[in-house]
């Protein structure tokens, strides 16, 4: 199942991706660093939300509290969540 997720406080100002069971697919950032946010995907591809929340929560950009790959780490818990609800 496809999910779009709304971030707040980063430059990207959504990432979509795909859901099958706990396996995280067809990562897209919207707007950000380009070529940064392009490579989390690619790295990301195929992991695990839990693979995905382990590696990446928490990260932070410069003064901001959260980063765009905090803000995945976020994303992917909250569709697992909605899923399995």
């Amino acid at each position: 199942m496809e999910y779009h997720y709304r971030t707040k406080g980063v430059c990207a100002v959504e990432i979509r991706f795909a859901l099958d069971d706990d396996k995280v697919r067809d990562i897209a950032f919207t707007g950000g660093c380009n070529g940064n946010l392009k490579a989390i995907a690619k790295l990301c591809e195929g992991m695990t939300v839990d693979e995905i929340e382990e590696k990446l929560a928490g990260n932070t950009c410069g003064y901001k509290q959260t980063s765009c790959a905090d803000q995945l780490a976020r994303a992917v818990r909250a569709a697992y969540a909605q899923a399995h609800a």
